[in-house]
């Protein structure tokens, strides 16, 4: 037996019936061991045994249902999203159009019969008319609900599909019995071929509703993410370089990789120096220095000094490629979620079938049985077939399949008010349950960058002399903790001078003369291997790294003066954040891969009882299926990183940072724009309410069905009040949804993308503003601040001018970040200024043939 799996993108689900019709289907497939359906990723996880059913067979399966199978490219499969809603808008259109001129029928129809809603006509171009008109809308854009329902019926699958195609059929069958068979009788027959023509176009409808609330969910996923594919620089045996895809690297390959940049893969460090940020492999928010002979890990940042890199493992065994196996384990053992609309469906279909043939046996053998009463003397056939038809007519629930959509829009719109992205309707169904919210540490609790958390001074040295004397120290060094350094500097307006002289140990510290003086900073092991004498210190070294801080050093021409406490700073809403979930009757849990001591302290600060530390990043997905398997809560995780990709998918509901990674947004049910975590919350809050409003929707939807096919069942509702039925079903579930926001005044927002998260951006005259004032603190102070930005006027022409400058700035030391862009025909540098001047920037760009017009100061934030 050969085991293998397969995952597909698919098109054309509407709701969570569909998945469990693909799910039946598959299971009843021979060879097929497990299949699992994602309707928020729009995925199909499949495991079969290739020696009894093909890749093929399956791929034939899902088209046989009606769904489509899209490219697994996101730049092509979102293209194939939006035509997929091109095609619904036709067949609404053509539907719709059919509709109006059924009702312009009906109307003159009424009118020539005095106004009798009830009556039927005998003018048989009517019925010609009236027939064509439910001909065209039923096999013209209503035939893909032919053979989705067909394709589910021969596998013994009753759904929506099904119940519409008995509904419309019956119409259709009520119109020719009253045309050839009940001649005469006033048997309805304009009145059954609209019928058929309504249901099929409400139908219609309600699948372009869902599918537009989807396609704009996955538009604003998409804004989000980048849809270029990876690429990597690869180093030849020339010494020439080579843009490549990541997928084309073999082991064995060098790579170089540039500060700022994404390590595109696994490998080990042959050339150069630098800090990474690790801490999407192992948690921990504190940079390591690598240098030649240390590995990397894919995924990870390089924060300062270019890297050359050998490939030591590509496909299964990198890293990377292990996250996107273990999401895809996690879909498949992710607990499965059945809408509420679909449970009640899921006997409704059958009920209705049942009921309309127990009213057609009813008619034709209790009179015949029980001759002589009010039901009549023999079997009454045309009463049998009128309340088995009617009954089939009324079934259908078209408000049904808009209820859940409407729901999405406005509690959707809802959320992107709070610059929250709900991605699907399960997320407004399951959130609202959960009793434990896990949430990651760095970058999602804390900020997930190094800052300083507290200045001690040793033996009555004054603070604010140890941070002039560590940051001017620190001012040429690119390593993130002296940036942190410097950072606090400039928010306490300390100034420092620049060093006389500088050098840098890689992984242990600086060294410096400052003032005549001789300063070193750097951690307290390497001070003590310099000879300094730590006792003075010893106290406050061990509180410092009780709290979980990194601990720096700072010695005066041999004396230890003073020591910086560097952590990652808690987010300033994490600790409200935390009483409310809190408040919520939730459980906060905190899960992370840095150490217990960390850990403890980051959780005493906000308030979480309960921690899991030192846990791998393939282990978190397991810690969130323990507290659903052996635990029995309904969890939802917070993450930001590429680590926590494969939790947020195990998780009943996954919520990601937005100012994370895309490989994170794209397993999350839930993304909160930008960092602010207090959306975890809001979204809890909204989830709440839209669910409510579900649920009064579905309410409203059955009811008005219910009684509907219960009165069906006697022989004496015309099929005019199926058509009013509809009209008011659907005119209450649109009600119940939007009146409240359209009294208060509200608009209805359907578009869920996020504008202006965060705050405006300044105006030109604001920016010139605090670029002024900004000018002239440095003119008070003699001495400059820790980085400028400068923006240069530069005539690019296009991509390639862009990457030319970028390459040649980011060769300079002291350059942090460059954006070059073509259009604006602008390059941004943010800088050191104590070691490069602006005008040693503008030589390096001239020096490449550009010519740079004029020069626009701006502060960094």
């Amino acid at each position: 037996m050969a085991a293998t799996q397969v995952q597909y993108n698919v098109g054309g689900m509407s709701c969570s019936f569909c998945a469990e019709t693909i799910n039946k289907a598959l299971e009843r497939t021979d060879g097929v061991e497990d299949a699992n359906v994602s309707i928020a990723h729009e995925e199909v996880l499949i495991q079969y045994d290739d020696d009894v059913v093909s890749d093929v067979d399956l791929r034939d399966t899902l088209r046989d249902l009606g769904y489509t199978i899209r490219d697994p490219d996101k730049e092509k499969r979102f293209a194939q999203q939006q035509e997929e809603l091109e095609d619904g808008r036709r067949r609404l259109l053509i539907s719709g159009i059919a509709s109006i001129l059924s009702l312009v029928l009906m109307g003159i129809m009424v009118a020539r019969n005095g106004w009798n809603i009830f009556a039927e006509t005998d003018q048989q171009w009517m019925w010609y008319g009236s027939l064509a008109l439910a001909l065209v809308t039923m096999f013209g854009p209503g035939i893909y609900i032919k053979k989705k329902a067909y394709n589910s019926l021969r596998r013994g699958i009753f759904n929506q599909h099904v119940l519409l195609e008995a509904g419309a059929f019956a119409g259709l069958a009520g119109g020719f019995l009253g045309w050839f068979v009940f001649t005469g009788s006033g048997f309805p027959v304009v009145h059954f071929f609209i019928v058929a023509t309504f249901i099929t176009t409400y139908h219609i409808l309600s699948e372009y509703t869902s599918l537009i609330v989807r396609t704009r969910a996955s538009r604003a996923v998409n804004d989000l993410m980048d849809l270029q594919p990876d690429t990597a620089r690869r180093v030849t045996e020339d010494g020439d370089v080579e843009e490549v895809d990541v997928d084309d690297l073999e082991v064995g390959d060098h790579v170089r990789v540039k500060p700022g940049e994404n390590l595109p893969i696994d490998g080990e460090v042959i050339d150069g120096e630098s800090a990474v940020d690790e801490s999407v492999a192992t948690g921990e928010s504190t940079p390591i220095d690598k240098q030649p002979g240390d590995e990397v890990i894919g995924g990870s940042v390089n924060e300062t000094g270019t890297l050359l890199i050998e490939v030591t493992a590509t496909g299964e065994d990198a890293f990377l490629n292990q996250v996107a196996q273990q999401i895809e384990e996690a879909r498949a053992m992710k607990p499965g979620i059945v809408q509420l609309a679909d449970r009640v469906l899921k006997y409704f279909v059958p009920g209705v079938l049942s009921i309309a043939a127990a009213a057609f046996g009813f008619w034709l053998v209790v009179p015949a049985v029980f001759p002589g009463t009010v039901l009549g003397s023999g079997p009454q056939v045309e009463t049998a077939v009128f309340a088995a038809i009617s009954a089939l007519v009324l079934g259908y629930p078209c408000a049904l399949g808009m209820a859940t959509p409407l729901a999405l829009i406005r509690g959707g719109g809802e959320a992107a008010r709070h610059g929250i992205l709900m991605r699907s309707g399960d997320a407004f169904q399951v959130y609202g349950d959960v009793d434990t919210i896990v949430l990651d540490k760095t970058g999602t609790i804390t900020e997930g960058e190094p800052a300083v958390d507290t200045v001690v001074g040793i033996d009555a040295h004054a603070e604010v002399e140890i941070l002039r004397m560590a940051a001017s120290a620190e001012a040429f060094s690119e390593h993130p903790l002296a940036d942190a350094i410097l950072d606090y500097a400039d928010k306490q307006n300390v100034s420092f001078p620049d060093p006389e002289t500088f050098d840098s140990v890689t992984g242990k510290g600086v060294t410096a003369t400052v003032d005549g003086n001789e300063v070193l900073v750097g951690k307290p092991g390497w001070l003590d291997e310099e000879g300094v004498d730590l006792g003075a210190g010893e106290d406050a070294i061990e509180d410092l790294q009780r709290r979980g801080l990194t601990t720096i050093g700072v010695v005066v021409d041999g004396e230890l003066v003073g020591l910086v406490g560097i952590g990652d700073e808690v987010k300033a809403d994490a600790e409200d954040t935390i009483q409310r979930i809190k408040d919520a009757g939730i459980a906060p849990v905190m899960i992370t891969g840095d150490n217990e001591r960390t850990a403890q302290a980051v959780a005493d600060e906000v308030g979480i009882d309960r921690v899991m530390a030192e846990v791998l990043p393939d282990d978190k997905r397991d810690e969130i299926r323990r507290l659903q398997e052996e635990e029995g809560e309904r969890v939802a995780m917070v993450g930001d990183g590429i680590n926590d990709a494969p939790a947020l998918t195990q998780a009943d509901i996954g919520i990601a940072i937005g100012a994370g990674t895309d490989i994170a947004i794209e397993s999350a049910d839930i993304v909160l724009m930008g960092d602010r975590l207090g959306g975890v919350m809001d979204a809890y809050e909204i989830a709440q309410t839209s669910y409510k409003k579900t649920r009064q929707n579905l309410l409203g939807a059955f009811s008005f069905n219910g009684i509907g096919v219960a009165a069906a069942t006697t022989g004496l509702v015309h099929p005019v009040f199926a058509m009013l039925a509809m009209v008011a079903s659907v005119s209450a579930v649109l009600a119940n949804s939007f009146a409240g926001q359209l009294l208060s005044g509200e608009g209805i927002k359907t578009d869920f993308s996020v504008d202006g998260v965060g705050g405006e951006e300044p105006t030109e005259a604001e920016t010139a503003e605090e670029t002024a004032m900004e000018s002239e603190n440095e003119a008070a102070d003699g001495e400059k601040p820790a980085r400028e930005t400068v923006v240069f006027d530069v005539d690019l022409h296009c991509g390639g001018c862009e990457d030319r400058v970028t390459d040649a700035l980011d060769e300079r030391d002291g350059v942090r970040e460059v954006r070059a862009d073509a259009d604006e025909q602008h390059v941004e540098i943010t800088f050191n200024p104590h070691q490069i001047s602006t005008e040693t920037l503008r030589q390096t760009i001239s020096d490449l043939g550009y010519a740079v017009d004029k020069i626009e100061p701006t502060p960094t934030p």
